[in-house]
Order: structure tokens, then C-alpha cells, then sequence
């Protein structure tokens, strides 16, 4: 039995905590900082951290890492392309690792940054997305091109639709009131804005999120839908546009919005 936990971190981050609840083994995600999870390991002194899993280099997720691993010894896993501290073990696109217990296949999906990549477990439906997928949103692009992102979220959005989406991030209601900008007649966008509205004011977490709902609500997962196009003419004029093009406006007008 695995329960999922997030930490808090900074203003806005999540450290996802794995824990394995017959073992009393637990694995993070993305530790920016060492201190939420040392103050969790403090109070619950019978857990031990094996694993840190890392998706890409930005210092919100790896700045703990290094402190983490001198006190625990657990075992740094990370993106080979990128420069991980205390990295043990690189992985690469159609690889996999055993995380307490269970298969994680790895998904790279450059964009936001070059060598980013995803951890999916296939059997309980969990992703673990870095700042690529975002609860109605995605993540800015830093390194990568747009037809990278593009390509990377197609892939992510190929999984089934219960997939469990653990982002790293609470941008949902911000990336909300964009997505509603962008598809105004929405009205999934509309219920989900006056759910995570209610969640948030009562200082509840708005993930995970699910990909059948990312499906319904998230505009880079919609590049083809009439709404999206209809609202991108409006904006720069009639064409004929690829899916590709429309992420491109789209990840534009969001940078700005």
C-alpha cells in the first residue's frame, strides 16, 4: 500500500511524498528543500527515505537533494541529460525503476527544460510531471521549443484518462482563469474554476489532478477544439493553423496574460 503526500515548499511548490506504508519506506519528488521533509522524517523517526526521484534541474526541485542524501543515503534518481546533484542513477526515455516496490516507467518530455522527464507508474495510474503538465496548464519554456512541448504533452495526454497527474506546482486557479480566457464557452473550465475557487479559499491542495479532466479543461491539451481556434483568430487574425502553431500563440499569450 502506497499513499501519496504532498509537502509544501516555498510559496507554491509541492515535494510529493511516496510512502510505503507495510515497508516504512518513502521516496520524494523533487525536494527543492530539504526542510519539509527533514521536519517529516523528524516526526515520523520509524520511516526511513530510500529514494529521491528527480525530473528535471531547476533549483525548486533539486536544492534539498544533496542534504537529503548525506542524512538518509537514499538513492538520487534523475534525467541522464541533465546535471543532477547527487544523481545515482541516470534514465533515459523507455527506461524503468523500482521505486518501493513499484515500476516506474520514465517519459521524456523536453520543453520546459531540455532533458526533462516524467515518472509513470503504469499500474496505479500515477504521473509525476515536473513542471511540464500543469493542472490546466504547462510549464513556460525555458530550453525547449514549442514543438517540443507540443510533442512532449501529446504524449502525456496518450495515457489513460484516471491517470493521476502530480504536478509540482499551485498554479491551478491562475492557469484556470487563462484557460477560460482562451475558451470562454467552456463550461467544464467554469465548474472546475468555482471547485478549486472553494478548495483553495479553505487552504486545500487543488491536485492531483486526473488527464480526463486535464482533457476537458487544460487549453495546450486542446490546440484543436473550435473554441481555442475561434479565440486565437480573435486575437491574431484567420489562418489556417497546425496544433503545433496553436501551442505556440497559446504558451505566447500565457507568458503575457
Amino acid at each position: 500500500m502506497i499513499n501519496i503526500q504532498a509537502l509544501p515548499a516555498f510559496s507554491d511548490n509541492y515535494i510529493w511524498l511516496l510512502q510505503d506504508t507495510e515497508q516504512r519506506h518513502c521516496a520524494v519528488v523533487d525536494p527543492g528543500d530539504a526542510a519539509p521533509v527533514e521536519a517529516w522524517l523528524n516526526h515520523n523517526p520509524q520511516w526511513k527515505l530510500t529514494d529521491i526521484l528527480i525530473t528535471h534541474h531547476h533549483f525548486d526541485h533539486v536544492g534539498g537533494v544533496e542534504q537529503l542524501k548525506a542524512a538518509t543515503g537514499a538513492r538520487v534518481t534523475g534525467p541522464a541529460n541533465e546535471n543532477i546533484p547527487g544523481r545515482d542513477v541516470a534514465l533515459h526515455q523507455g527506461d524503468k525503476v523500482q521505486i518501493l516496490g513499484q515500476t516506474f516507467a520514465i517519459i521524456e518530455v523536453p520543453g520546459h527544460t531540455l532533458g526533462h522527464i516524467a515518472y509513470y507508474q503504469a499500474d496505479q495510474h500515477w504521473l509525476f510531471c515536473g513542471d511540464t503538465l500543469f493542472a490546466a496548464g504547462c510549464g513556460r519554456l525555458f530550453e525547449g521549443t514549442p514543438a517540443q512541448m507540443h510533442d512532449s504533452l501529446s504524449r502525456l495526454a496518450a495515457l489513460p484518462g484516471k491517470t493521476a497527474v502530480y504536478c509540482t506546482h499551485e498554479y491551478t486557479l491562475s492557469n484556470l482563469r487563462f484557460a477560460q480566457a482562451a475558451e470562454p464557452d467552456n463550461q467544464a473550465i467554469a465548474q472546475r474554476i468555482s471547485d478549486v475557487s472553494q478548495w483553495r479559499a479553505n487552504d486545500q491542495i487543488s491536485l492531483p489532478s486526473s488527464l480526463e479532466l486535464e482533457l476537458a479543461t487544460n487549453p495546450f491539451l486542446r490546440t484543436d477544439k473550435p473554441g481555442v481556434l475561434q479565440k486565437l483568430d480573435e486575437r491574431s487574425g484567420v489562418r489556417e493553423r497546425s496544433q503545433v502553431q496553436a501551442f505556440t500563440e497559446l504558451r505566447a499569450w500565457k507568458d503575457s496574460f
